[in-house]
């Protein structure tokens, strides 16, 4: 199946996140402080960016993350609001390469590239329920 039709560059996608305690670095045992933790932040991005390709789908595809490359620049702390935002940069066949970025207010928390691809679920599960 063809997906640049349905998925092309330049499509954004943000959603907005609370910082709760269980997404902290001391609640993860990742670090001692309680702010956002490096692999919740990651799982922000991977959300959204699932989310952006999810409504644009047909009925039995979805995507699985394939490649994350981020930095965490500046810390949140429990409570806060953070914005997460996707990019589509690149469509090749079913791999789709996003920018992603993550903001509390104009201070940018943490940005870089997220890849997915795109499965038929059907497939995908029968190669997982195979591989036992």
């Amino acid at each position: 199946m063809e997906f640049s039709g349905l998925i092309q560059p330049g499509l954004i996608r943000v959603d907005t996140y609370t910082v709760e305690e269980e997404h902290t670095a001391k609640h993860l045992g990742s670090g001692s402080s309680r702010v956002l933790a490096t692999p919740w932040m990651i799982l922000f991005m991977e959300r959204t960016c699932h989310r952006s390709l999810a409504e644009r789908l047909p009925a039995g595809y979805s995507s699985v993350g394939i490649g994350v490359n981020v930095r965490h620049l500046a810390p949140s702390r429990v409570g806060s609001t953070v914005q997460v935002r996707s990019e589509v940069l690149r469509v090749e066949g079913p791999k789709v390469l996003f920018a992603v970025e993550v903001r509390q207010g104009e201070t940018l928390i943490g940005q870089g590239e997220h890849e997915r691809f795109i499965i038929d679920e059907q497939r995908f599960l029968k190669r997982v329920h195979e591989s036992k």
